[in-house]
C-alpha cells in the first residue's frame, strides 16, 4: 500500500474511482479536470491517494482557506474498506495541514452516509449541533450527479 500526495496525472484514475462509489456526488464543473488541477495547485501536497498494486483505491481532496482545513470527496473503493486506508489517508492530510499551520478541519458527511459518519465519529470528529450549513450555487451549470 502506497499513501502519497495526489498528482494532476492521477485525475483520470481518481475520477474513475469517484464514479464507482455508490451515493457519491460529482459536480459537473467543480470536479472537472481543469478545476481539480486548479484545486491541487492551490493546495500543493495536501490531497492524497492510496495505491495498491498500481491501482488508485482511495482518495481525499484536502485544502484550506488559511484558517480551516477541509476534506472533500473522501473515498475508498468498496473492495478495500475496513483495512485502515481511510485512516492512513486522513493522517497524511492532517499532518500536511499541520505543516501549513492549520489548526482546525471541517468536513461534510451526508446524513445517509452511515459508513462515513461512523468513521468520522470514531476518528474523533464532533458532530456540530450548534451550526447550520448553507450553500449557494454561483453557477447554474454546476450540477451534482449522484452515483446509484
Amino acid at each position: 500500500m502506497i499513501i502519497r500526495a495526489m498528482l494532476k496525472q492521477d485525475y483520470e484514475a481518481v475520477f474513475k474511482l469517484w464514479c464507482e462509489i455508490k451515493g457519491f456526488g460529482i459536480r459537473s464543473i467543480d470536479d472537472s479536470k481543469e478545476n481539480i488541477h486548479a484545486f491541487l495547485d492551490r493546495n500543493k501536497g495536501l490531497s492524497v491517494v492510496c495505491e495498491l498494486e498500481g491501482q488508485i483505491v482511495g482518495s481525499i481532496l484536502c485544502g484550506h482557506d488559511g484558517r480551516t482545513g477541509g476534506f472533500y470527496h473522501v473515498c475508498v473503493h468498496k473492495d478495500h474498506r475496513k483495512k485502515g486506508i481511510a485512516h492512513k489517508m486522513s493522517e497524511f492530510c492532517l499532518e500536511a495541514l499541520k505543516k501549513e499551520k492549520i489548526n482546525k478541519i471541517a468536513l461534510i458527511a451526508f446524513k445517509n452516509n452511515d459508513l462515513g459518519n461512523e468513521f468520522w465519529s470514531h476518528y474523533g470528529f464532533t458532530l456540530r449541533e450548534d451550526a447550520n450549513y448553507y450553500d449557494l450555487s454561483l453557477n447554474e451549470g454546476n450540477e451534482t450527479k449522484f452515483n446509484i
